[in-house]
């Protein structure tokens, strides 16, 4: 991953919760601006685990932060580590359903006066997937290539 300008996530160790959310044999993904060796980078809604908070609460307010989508979380799934010289997280993904809501993009509240870098949200299906660059989408989303999840 690249570093966005300015980001708060720099030289310190978070850690995520994300969302797989699989309709029709489709899955949710974020656009994220700044990432990545193509400057964007494609993965599941979710993110920090705040002092206090479970994992269930962090993955149901952060899905509802970046998807307008209220869920349910179903079971674990996968972890992932990544560590570059600006960026460390730990990584927890967990199949999700969908409860309610209408999907639409949302905002990250931690970075209120940046520039975005969340930028689009839509469904995939796995032919696309396979047809984008490795690089463009999260490792966390290989198995759903392969029917692993979600089915």
């Amino acid at each position: 991953m690249e570093e966005k300008s300015g980001s708060p996530f720099v030289q310190k160790v978070r850690v995520r919760v994300c969302g797989l959310l699989v309709e029709d044999d489709q899955i949710w993904l974020v656009r994220h601006e700044g990432l990545g060796p193509l400057g964007y980078f494609w993965s599941p809604p979710g993110g920090g685990v705040e002092f206090g908070e479970t994992v269930e609460e962090t993955l149901k307010r952060e899905f509802m932060e970046e998807t307008s989508l209220e869920i349910e979380c179903l079971r674990f799934v996968t972890f992932h580590e990544h560590i570059d010289s600006r960026f460390h997280a730990l990584e927890l993904f967990f199949e999700v359903r969908k409860i309610a809501g209408s999907p639409a993009l949302g905002t990250d509240p931690e970075l209120t006066g940046r520039k975005a870098m969340m930028t689009d949200l839509r469904l995939f299906g796995r032919e696309e997937l396979s047809t984008m660059p490795p690089e463009a989408i999260h490792a966390c989303v290989v198995p759903f290539l392969s029917g692993g999840f979600g089915n």
